[in-house]
């Protein structure tokens, strides 16, 4: 696996990969490591796991490095992104005994009835680029404190990331096969899920990966959690802080260059307020330093690969010929590297591709709506349903327009963001199953329950 750095597309790194047979011998390990793992006491896991987030801070700095080197994430966010991740073991260290504890059920004289939260066995995370750190923490914090161990697949352009992660948790004190990174193609994912020693999936990235290994899974009879695509509305109301959802929805959309799941990407905005949030918007966008992602003051780097870079242009290209107007930006820079400007579209056509797809780069599109009625139409007008933000001024109206948005999180007078301590995950074609709190740790749990009698009754079954 060659590794691209994407500031200069120079090779930086190659890995050897692992063979059919490398892998068969680390599911063995897993599937012994879990025997032992899962008889550990959690007072005992939840210690190792706060182990882990000592470890992630004390190797911040290098961490982050190799983030940045591998994807382009400007160091800044890098290192922000490893103290997330840091947070996500404190929390669990914290909570985990809490979320499993067992619910007692009322039940008749003389019965006690339980349920109990038992781990599942070894459980397989395919996870993306574009957060290295924090997806793969996003799963392994909650899961494993369960009880579970963890196969990562990650993607084949951050191996140095895979490995780094397996480090972290190796130096924490974590049994061998409690972790391992499997470095291997996309192609060979199949024959994981379906292998007989993997009781279980995860999986973050397109919908066109989920849907391949929801397949798999279900012919397999196997769970799956999938936090795939969003396009994200980004709601403006004319009673909002336009100097505020200007500022902030700049940032939205071009965190970590527009690549994430959960930017900004579709900016509705009501007829009142269009003129002054756009020129105030495009103004916002335009003030972001876009530079080397190893200089701390960079706000947007590089996009990952080159071919992503041109996918988004192409995405771009096609809208403008259909009728969409560019406000800023527009075109790959010239320079070396995976460099694409901060981008603006504004009266978007239904159809285009910056309306219906979802556009992983730094490109917004604006649509001017007549009302709130018809703002919440636009935002709804869509197959994903990940995030949502809404701007204005009077609260109880922002929660009553969160109802009526689809998605798995609505935002008021914020930007999306997940949070170790709240559920995240999508509806629609965004996926399904929850990450993070207590939802996300019981996900890949047996529930199980218990029944105890003092004595047996009479032997009738009421089913």
């Amino acid at each position: 696996m060659d590794v691209i750095d994407p500031a200069t597309d120079e090779v930086i790194e190659s890995y050897e990969g692992h063979s059919p047979s490398d892998v068969d011998e680390m599911l063995g390990t897993a599937t012994a490591a879990f025997e032992t793992w899962r008889q550990r006491p959690l007072a005992d896991r939840e210690r190792l796991l706060a182990s882990a987030g000592e470890v992630l801070r004390e190797n911040a700095d290098e961490y982050a490095e190799t983030v940045t080197r591998e994807m382009g994430k400007p160091i800044s966010q890098a290192e922000a992104e490893v103290e997330k991740c840091a947070r996500a073991c404190d929390h669990y260290a914290e909570h985990a005994s809490a979320y499993l504890e067992p619910e007692h059920h009322p039940s008749p004289p003389g019965t006690a009835v339980k349920t109990a939260y038992e781990p599942l066995g070894p459980v397989l995370a395919v996870m993306p680029w574009n957060f290295p750190f924090w997806q793969v923490f996003r799963f392994a914090a909650p899961y494993l404190t369960a009880g579970n161990v963890g196969l990562l697949k990650h993607a084949s352009n951050v191996p140095g990331c895979a490995l780094a992660i397996e480090e972290v948790f190796r130096e924490a004190g974590y049994p061998e096969g409690v972790f391992q990174s499997l470095l291997i193609p996309s192609d060979r994912v199949e024959d994981v899920v379906a292998d007989d020693r993997v009781t279980a999936a995860t999986l973050t990235g397109s919908e066109g990966a989920g849907r391949a290994v929801a397949a798999t899974a279900g012919e397999n009879l196997k769970k799956t959690v999938l936090e795939l695509g969003g396009s994200d509305p980004y709601v403006v109301l004319s009673d909002a802080d336009l100097e505020a959802a200007a500022t902030t929805g700049a940032w939205a959309r071009n965190q970590n260059g527009g690549q994430s799941c959960i930017a900004a990407k579709r900016f509705v905005v009501v007829d009142d307020a269009y003129d002054e949030f756009l020129g105030r918007f495009a103004e916002a966008v335009e003030s972001l330093a876009v530079g080397d992602p190893q200089d701390s003051e960079t706000d947007v780097g590089p996009q990952a690969r080159q071919d992503l870079l041109e996918e988004v242009h192409e995405q771009v290209r096609d809208s403008v010929e259909a009728g969409a107007t560019l406000v800023t930006g527009g075109e790959p820079l010239d320079r070396e590297g995976a460099y694409y400007p901060p981008t603006v579209l504004a009266d978007v056509p239904e159809g285009c591709p910056v309306d219906t797809e979802e556009v992983f780069g730094p490109v917004a599109a604006v649509y001017r709506v007549d009302d709130e009625a018809a703002a919440v139409e636009k935002a709804n007008d869509t197959e994903f349903g990940l995030g949502a933000s809404v701007w204005t001024t009077d609260r109880d109206r922002g929660e009553r327009l969160a109802g009526q948005i689809d998605a798995g999180c609505v935002y008021v007078n914020e930007l999306v963001k997940s949070d170790p301590r709240v559920p995240f995950g999508g509806v629609g074609i965004s996926g399904y199953g929850r990450e993070l709190s207590e939802a996300g740790i019981k996900e890949f749990v047996n529930r199980k329950t218990v029944w105890l009698a003092d004595e047996p009754e009479d032997g009738t079954v009421v089913e």
